[in-house]
């Protein structure tokens, strides 16, 4: 299958991105929900609140492997982080 290109149009603010230090994943039958935050101390603050279908999640599964997959082939095994305390990314089950 041919790939097709895309035009991506994005503002400035969105290109700069926005850091997150934890991750909460959560799910129904119809859709995965990640909440992307900043953990500070004592709080904490909602960075970002992603919305995607299983079919959806899955593929970003895919990718983020195979991006793991290239950063190592680039960098060096990569080490996963140690189970974080109340800072770091999370899952929610």
């Amino acid at each position: 299958m041919e790939q097709q290109k895309l035009n991506i149009k994005a503002t400035d603010e969105v290109l700069k991105g926005r850091y997150a230090n934890n991750v909460m994943v959560s799910h129904t039958k119809e859709e995965f929900v990640f909440d992307f935050m900043n953990i500070l101390p004592p709080g904490a603050l909602l960075v970002e609140r992603i919305i995607i279908s299983p079919g959806h999640a899955k593929r970003l599964l895919r990718a983020l492997g195979e991006q793991v997959d290239r950063y190592e082939t680039s960098f060096g095994k990569l080490e996963a982080a140690d189970e974080p305390g109340a800072i770091g990314f999370k899952h929610n089950e």
